[in-house]
């Protein structure tokens, strides 16, 4: 954002890879004398970048439009850039402040870190649980074990990210459309995990299914797209089918939504990045689904997170972990 006077002159935001960034989006929507430039202040989550991408570089127009003063909460670990565009602007004679608001900052970005520096998504894991763990009753039906507070907030969560994913189970159990209601202009990709799905599903058949990508694991029968939908892919591991994500889709952030199948193959390769848990005052019982589809687990081989934060939403608990003891 641009700030002069103490007051915020002019906002903007990157909207999705390859669009302008933050910066040209903020400061080619106002016109202003060079003086007022000059007395202005822009604020800005990540160091503005210095190399010609899919777009032209941000210090370029910072410097063509005479900013005198920029705050940056988080320099960039994109190597082709890591500190180079603040260099630029010092250089230049632009006063360059950093690490303010850093956590915040690294928070705000970390979709764009992970796909930066691990060539995949950031995944966000999240479960609507039961209190003693369970997903769904033992007939695979789910609606509704939350309260309509904790699923707003899953809506919100979907308006987001890039892309919502699931197993193929959790499609041929519920058959959801995986789209943010409302959507306020969203359209995440859908992206299934597996196979057997039926061809009349919401996520085949609906306004987005071209928005939807099947990742079938090697070694399982293919299924065949619908006209007009984009092609199923094979994977040999889901840390692939995540890369693939990235390389070919310019995805930066896949909330997953289950089902514990899906879930538990995700923490065994490693690839969850933040878990969020919705937790119900209610007991399923031993028949229920886990949300953790998987069995032999002893003490010495749990997988150790570290709590994050915990909120009342509702009749519910939101509580949002991280991987690490």
């Amino acid at each position: 954002m641009l700030v002069k006077d103490d007051e915020i002159i002019a906002e903007g935001w990157h909207e999705k890879a390859g669009a302008p960034h933050a910066e040209r989006a903020c400061l080619e929507n106002i016109q202003l004398p060079a003086s007022g430039f000059r007395q202005s202040t822009l604020y800005v989550t990540l160091e503005p970048c210095s190399t010609h991408g899919r777009t032209p570089p941000c210090t370029d127009l910072i410097l063509e439009k005479g900013i005198g003063r920029v705050v940056v909460s988080v320099v960039d670990r994109n190597p082709d850039h890591a500190g180079r565009g603040l260099e630029i602007l010092r250089q230049a004679g632009v006063e360059v402040i950093t690490g303010v608001c850093e956590t915040e900052g690294e928070d705000l970005i970390a979709p764009f870190n992970r796909f930066i520096t691990a060539g995949r998504p950031y995944v966000t894991l999240k479960l609507a649980l039961t209190l003693d763990g369970r997903i769904a009753d033992s007939e695979g039906h789910s609606k509704w074990i939350t309260g309509t507070e904790a699923r707003e907030r899953v809506q919100e969560m979907r308006r987001r990210a890039d892309a919502i994913m699931v197993g193929a189970g959790t499609i041929r159990a519920d058959d959801p459309s995986l789209l943010p209601r409302p959507a306020e202009g969203r359209k995440p990709y859908r992206v299934v995990i597996g196979t057997d799905i039926p061809e009349g599903s919401a996520v085949l058949t609906d306004e987005a299914a071209e928005r939807t990508l099947i990742l079938k694991v090697e070694g399982r029968p293919p299924c065949r797209p619908r006209t007009g939908q984009s092609p199923s892919l094979q994977i040999a591991s889901l840390a692939e089918g995540l890369r693939i994500l990235a390389d070919q889709y310019d995805i930066m952030h896949v909330l997953c939504e289950g089902g514990g199948q899906l879930a538990a193959g995700l923490v065994k390769e490693g690839l969850v990045d933040e878990f969020v848990f919705f937790i119900a005052p209610k007991l399923m019982g031993a028949d229920g689904l886990p949300g953790f589809g998987k069995t032999g687990g002893l003490m010495d081989d749990v997988d150790h997170l570290r709590f994050e934060t915990v909120e009342r939403i509702g009749a519910d608990l939101l509580i949002k972990a991280k991987p690490g003891s």
